[in-house]
């Protein structure tokens, strides 16, 4: 084995430079929160004066400082003198920045309700202009008049002021010597991006962004669409006549809904009345837009079915259960398959029918996985009824990046136009586009309720390829690119603790690994009760129903491939959309293909456990070996006395670890997980490896026997991958125990051990014999379906499964 590892290393290439201490985490130290110094840039009474203030909700991000202008309507405009009428625009204008707004036809009194916001870092002038000018079709445009504000002048709004109110303006001639006809109303404030405006507005660094990609490149909220599982149970049909009236039909049920199409198996008996009693699992998502279609249908041949029956009934009928109590099931008459209306008579056809009996219910005590349940965001039922009260609060500042490599080439050069994605639980976010900088700073904070701390939130940051032409990206068939993700696991935070670092942004492409930059993160957890969280962790990682009526695993993955798809379809269709692409890669749509990389990750994670069982089993020869009489002498003396008192073992045992966990307590990690090139054998890969794993599935090799071995071999080999993955995840939960990566946890375990210590030191050790034995023998009608309380503090216990690529 050794020398097999050997080779594996020999083989793999460096990676030019080998800069390894690129690849870590780095302390940033931001200036978070609100500032106002006492002076403007612009002097005393300035837009800056604001005096001493308190620290707003947005303080885990560098505060930045715009300029906005509010352009609502204008009245009373003056025709032009060579068209006799007016079409009017208003443009804003700060140094060398100008924004306008859409002109109106033949239109004297517009209104545009329009917000510009110019960043007080690139003002170079002191003097702000609103022009109002008249379209012409050829030519220059006529000008109207203006509005000059002094910024000296100009107030400063911080919520929660309440907005400020817009004004009317007379507006002044070219020169400023006098009024001309027509009055605009404006309003004109210095804010930061706390305030409301800031999502709505034109901003002056997006100035070559028109039509519809503005919509492209503005911070959004979206909320995925509420998923449920639809289960048909699919018991008998009665009076099924085959087509062919001298046979007996070979019966199944189909079911479809959407794309989403199952069927059971076929009836084993030749008979007008089957009886399958099989369950069926769909994934569906509110409002309900698709209707169940049940079809019967007969095995006439192996290429070829006949539709004997069928009927389509809508989704909102169905009951919703929300427990394990099964409900009514009803009888469904079947309409013959090609009858229609122009057939003759209905109501003759109707006499007689097919009937189908069948028990449908929407699922509201499941939670719908979208996510791999390593990385899971969210766990709550699907019923809100069924909720529990939040137990914390998750906060997160986006700072920026740094370093972004070029993505496309624009104009004859790199350029990148990078926006961030975030998402926990039902609630995504997205911050606005920064165009053309491989230093984007967005300053974005956002809150997640938080149900349970042991969930990951994920953040990935790509560039926007969606931002030219009036179609909004529809002449625009380039798909945002990747840029890199981060997932940090909230269980790893200590509460109340604000965490900034800079987190390396990793991706591995077929050509190796590559960084792509760095993302900047301030990050708080507050809990909101410590009774609720110790009680969490003795809770069952998922609701109870995924335990008293489990899924299967070919279940899990089908239903969770249905989810993700409902859930990219919907987010796509939001405005301006959240694309495909960028679903998939947050949710991790391909994590379960074969990767031989990743095989190896957990092949060596495994050797890493079983490493130090062999430093043990080490230790221990050498005392046997007396090669430090001192600690051989120890050891015995120590064994002899639990040979003599063998009531001391356990009590020893645990206070032992205690005292392992107390130790380990000036060794705990200061910082949350982020991706380990090592951990994820991303540095020694070679080029073959990634040919194979960037391959296509099925495989683009050209012979066909090769390509049915292939495909099944990775298939196999993908399960294989899956479960040696879940065998070091055990192991690596049994070492958090005592390593402080979740603080609660390792602070419950230890409380425990102290207080096993003596309550086992207290009791005679055959009482905790026979009680365990007893326990472990208890009859059936003893035991419950649920997980135990340590099996499910196990299960939420950190793995190093958040470290790898």
């Amino acid at each position: 084995m050794e020398k097999r590892m050997q080779s594996l290393n020999a083989q793999a290439p460096l990676l030019p430079g080998d800069h390894q201490e690129d690849y870590n985490l780095k302390d940033t130290s931001p200036q978070l929160g609100e500032r106002w110094p006492n002076g403007g840039t612009f002097g005393g009474r300035g837009w800056m004066n604001g005096g001493d203030r308190f620290t707003s909700t947005y303080d885990l991000v560098e505060q930045m400082f715009y300029l906005y202008v509010r352009v609502v309507k204008a009245k009373e405009l003056p025709p032009g003198s060579l068209t006799g009428s007016c079409d009017p625009y208003v443009e804003v204008k700060l140094g060398n920045y100008k924004g306008r707004t859409k002109h109106f036809d033949r239109k004297s009194n517009p209104e545009w309700n329009q917000v510009f916001a110019f960043s007080k870092d690139r003002v170079q002038s002191s003097l702000l202009e609103v022009f109002v000018k008249d379209k012409e079709m050829a030519g220059r445009d006529d000008y109207v008049g203006r509005v000059v504000f002094d910024l000296n002048e100009v107030p400063t709004r911080v919520p929660p002021d309440s907005p400020l109110a817009p004004q009317w303006y007379r507006l002044q001639d070219r020169r400023g010597e006098g009024k001309v006809r027509g009055e605009v109303m404006l309003a004109v404030w210095m804010g930061t991006q706390a305030d409301e405006a800031f999502t709505e507005a034109w901003h002056a660094d997006a100035a070559s962004v028109h039509g519809d990609g503005v919509f492209n490149i503005r911070s959004k909220v979206y909320v995925s669409p509420k998923l449920w599982y639809l289960r048909v149970n699919v018991i008998e049909a009665q009076d099924v006549v085959a087509n062919d009236r001298s046979r007996l039909p070979d019966v199944f049920v189909k079911a479809q809904i959407g794309n989403q199409v199952l069927r059971t198996k076929i009836c084993p008996t030749r008979t007008p009345n089957p009886l399958w009693n099989e369950d069926l699992v769909f994934v569906t998502a509110e409002p309900f837009e698709e209707q169940l279609l049940i079809t019967v249908e007969d095995r006439v041949h192996p290429s070829k079915e006949d539709v004997l029956g069928k009927i389509s009934l809508p989704l909102n009928e169905f009951e919703k259960r929300l427990d394990h109590h099964p409900v009514n099931s009803r009888w469904f008459n079947l309409e013959k398959y090609g009858f229609g209306v122009m057939e003759g008579d209905r109501r003759k056809e109707l006499k007689f029918s097919s009937r189908i009996h069948m028990r449908v219910c929407l699922e509201g005590g499941y939670h719908v996985l979208d996510e791999s349940t390593m990385y899971i965001s969210d766990q709550r039922p699907t019923a809100k009824q069924l909720w529990k009260q939040p137990v914390g609060i998750l906060e997160v500042g986006i700072l920026g990046a740094q370093g972004l490599l070029p993505m496309k080439m624009k104009d004859g050069r790199g350029s990148t136009d990078a926006y961030c994605v975030a998402k926990y639980g039902q609630k995504w976010v997205r911050t606005r586009t920064i165009m053309e900088t491989f230093n984007p700073r967005w300053n974005e904070q956002y809150t997640w309720e938080v149900y349970d701390p042991c969930t990951v939130i994920t953040l990935g940051v790509f560039d926007n390829s969606h931002l030219g032409g009036n179609s909004g990206g529809g002449s625009n068939a380039g798909r945002d690119a990747r840029i890199g993700k981060v997932r940090i696991r909230l269980s790893t935070l200590e509460a109340h603790r604000t965490y900034t670092h800079s987190y390396p942004l990793l991706v591995l492409h077929p050509h190796g690994l590559k960084k792509m930059g760095e993302l900047q993160l301030a990050i708080r957890f507050t809990t909101l009760s410590l009774a609720n969280m110790i009680y969490i962790y003795g809770q069952p990682l998922l609701p109870k129903m995924h335990y008293l009526h489990p899924f299967t695993v070919n279940q899990v993955d089908n239903l969770r491939y249905q989810a993700m798809n409902i859930v990219a379809r919907r987010l796509g269709r939001a405005e301006p959309p959240l694309r495909k692409e960028v679903v998939e890669y947050m949710l991790d749509v391909d994590s379960h293909m074969w990767s031989m990389r990743r095989s190896k990750a957990n092949f060596f994670r495994i050797m890493s456990l079983v490493s130090g069982m062999v430093a043990i089993g080490q230790w221990f020869g050498s005392v046997c070996y007396w090669k430090n009489p001192i600690t051989s002498v120890l050891v015995h003396i120590l064994f002899l006395i639990l040979v003599w008192y063998p009531e001391l073992i356990l009590p020893t045992l645990c206070f032992y670890m205690f005292l392992v966990g107390l130790w380990n307590y000036r060794y705990r990690p200061r910082y949350p997980p982020h991706m380990d090139t090592k951990l994820s054998w991303a540095e020694s890969v070679n080029p073959d490896e990634l040919d194979e794993e960037f391959d296509t599935f099925p495989t683009c090799r050209p012979h066909d026997v090769v390509r049915m071995r292939y495909d099944r071999l990775r298939s196999v080999a993908g399960r294989i991958q899956t479960v040696v993955g879940d065998i070091a995840t055990q192991g690596e939960r049994f070492e958090s125990l005592l390593g402080w990566r979740d603080p609660r946890a390792t602070s419950l375990f230890i409380v425990f051990c102290v207080c096993a210590a003596v309550v086992l030191y207290a009791t005679p050790f055959r009482v905790v014999a026979l009680v365990g034995g007893l326990y472990y023998l208890r009859h059936p009608r003893f035991r419950s379906k649920l997980p135990s309380v340590p099996s499910s503090f196990f299960k939420r216990l950190p793995a190093r499964t958040d470290s790898l690529l």
